[in-house]
């Protein structure tokens, strides 16, 4: 097995806010992978900055040394890649690609283009009338699913806008989910909660910050609305430590990243680990190129199908301006394989 390991920066065609700060680039590693018979597959590692956690300084020295593991042992050395969960996804996503040789990822009705999968509509964080044009934008285009992010402007003003769209469509018609990235203080979240639930949200992802699983099973108790853990999952590597994590928060949903929640291999224990108690579950992508979208949407369809119905959060493929290109394609609010 050879390995081949090379990096490239993107450039955002926005500034891309989150409570965290703002995306303007964003730098993926390549692996392609090359067997014997001269198969080939190739993946993408993509840490985020300030939340990944391997966004690590010698990030490609890691990746490198994994590399020269794989070139000695054919194999893919997942107990040493949990730490390193975007290393993973990229790992993963060739291997499975030079299996599968020519042929699409899967055999679904979504790889043999046959099916869409239903994504929501992404609103970033930004200016109240900047957020008002995308929100527009985006009904426009069809969405019936839209998740807001908040957490960064005056929340009168988020209040203010979520107002507007429910003066204007019902919850039949259109789905509303917020992100607060860990926004709220502990203090304040069950209040903001009780303010967002009069306008019929879905549901709220990570209302405080990650690691507070007490105060986050309090919220879970007493919430007005589903609460959906995201940054919380992070870090949190091994089956035991997952089983605590959910039978002590109690959440109604999970969401999962596979470069954030332990590669696919990761995801998929956390998606079943969330069936056997009930808990709800759905996918999105963190800032993949092309490359690693169409890698997740594959993996997604492999987990929910057949007829995905709850919308999912893959629909970030047009947020750069040099992306590289793939058979993908999103119709109206749905995610297509062009075939």
């Amino acid at each position: 097995m050879k390995v081949n390991i090379t990096n490239r920066l993107f450039h955002f065609r926005f500034a891309a806010g989150t409570s965290r700060g703002v995306y303007t680039t964003r730098r993926s590693w390549f692996v392609s992978l090359t067997d014997d018979q001269g198969r080939s597959g190739v993946g993408e590692s993509a840490p985020l900055p300030d939340l990944s956690c391997d966004a690590l300084p010698d990030y490609e020295d890691i990746l490198r040394r994994m590399g020269q593991q794989i070139e000695q042992t054919g194999e893919i050395p997942y107990s040493q890649l949990l730490p390193y969960p975007s290393m993973l996804f990229g790992l993963e996503t060739a291997l499975w690609q030079l299996e599968r040789g020519n042929q699409p990822l899967d055999n679904t009705p979504f790889a043999r283009g046959e099916e869409g999968i239903p994504i929501n509509g992404l609103i970033w964080m930004g200016q109240f009338d900047e957020m008002s044009r995308r929100l527009e934008e985006k009904l426009a285009q069809g969405f019936h699913c839209i998740k807001l992010k908040i957490g960064a402007i005056d929340f009168d003003d988020e209040l203010t806008l979520i107002r507007r769209i429910r003066q204007r469509y019902g919850r039949e018609t259109v789905e509303l989910r917020v992100d607060a990235n860990g926004a709220f203080s502990p203090e304040e979240a069950l209040n903001r909660m009780d303010e967002l639930a009069k306008y019929d949200i879905h549901s709220i992802e990570q209302p405080i910050r990650q690691g507070q699983w007490e105060t986050m099973a309090h919220l879970c108790r007493e919430t007005p609305l589903p609460i959906a853990l995201d940054e919380e999952l992070i870090g949190v590597n091994m089956p035991m430590d997952k089983e605590a994590l959910l039978d002590t928060i109690q959440p109604q949903y999970i969401i999962l990243k596979p470069s954030l929640h332990g590669g696919m291999s990761g995801a998929e224990e956390w998606i079943g680990m969330a069936r056997q108690r009930g808990i709800g579950s759905w996918v999105t992508s963190a800032l993949e190129s092309n490359i690693g979208l169409n890698a997740i949407a594959h993996f997604t369809a492999l987990m929910y199908d057949p007829h995905i119905t709850m919308p999912q959060g893959l629909g970030t493929g047009q947020i750069y301006s040099d992306n590289i290109p793939m058979p993908l394609e999103i119709r109206g609010e749905q995610l297509w394989v062009k075939t």
